[in-house]
């Protein structure tokens, strides 16, 4: 059965960027329930309760009809949330760095020109999703939107960054404001998992 993981740093460790308050809530009640509802959808079937969550979303089209949804939801908020803890660090922030330094460059001309389309493309998920950076066709780099908990790997991509912008992600502190909560995510960025997924998503 699926468990929530653990955070590898304390709730406050975003102050100022992202408060301790909306971490906590975000973390013990949001992912929590997410992974709740999975093993609960999955109790019942046994083939699939013990698979990798990553395997269970990418054979999406493959689950029985009564799964595919839990799976979409539950399974994705769970990988969503798992990846996107993993993706920011104290003390984070900056740039990209190693290989995908030079992909980013190599696809969007500069850093700066990168993270302003992904701050665009966040900004402008309608309602509740996420932005990510994922390498798809030739392992190309792309700028996606996906809405609720749908993740680029159900779709073929792999995704190497991704930020949640769910109301709930930012909004006892930021309240409507996402553009500020983006900008402020920016400075907690681990980019040392964001390459290591890249090298990932290439073999």
């Amino acid at each position: 059965m699926y468990e929530l993981p653990k955070l590898p740093y304390a709730y406050d460790a975003f102050e100022p960027f992202i408060d301790a308050k909306t971490m906590e809530i975000h973390h013990t009640k949001h992912h929590a329930t997410y992974v709740a509802k999975l093993n609960e959808a999955l109790a019942n079937y046994s083939e699939f309760k013990d698979k990798p969550i990553r395997d269970l979303l990418i054979g999406l089209q493959n689950a029985p009809d009564a799964l595919k949804t839990p799976i979409r939801n539950h399974g994705g908020g769970h990988f969503n949330h798992s990846m996107f803890w993993e993706l920011m660090k104290p003390q984070g922030g900056g740039a990209a760095t190693g290989e995908l330094a030079k992909a980013v460059v190599k696809t969007f001309g500069t850093f700066e020109k990168f993270q302003e389309e992904f701050t665009k493309a966040a900004a402008g998920v309608f309602g509740s999703g996420w932005a990510w950076l994922a390498t798809g066709e030739n392992n190309a780099l792309k700028i996606i939107q996906t809405a609720n908990q749908d993740n680029p790997i159900s779709s073929g991509l792999k995704p190497v960054l991704g930020i949640d912008v769910w109301e709930h992600a930012y909004y006892l502190k930021y309240q409507n404001k996402r553009l500020d909560y983006i900008s402020a995510w920016w400075n907690v960025v681990n980019w040392a998992k964001a390459e290591e997924n890249y090298k990932m998503a290439l073999k």
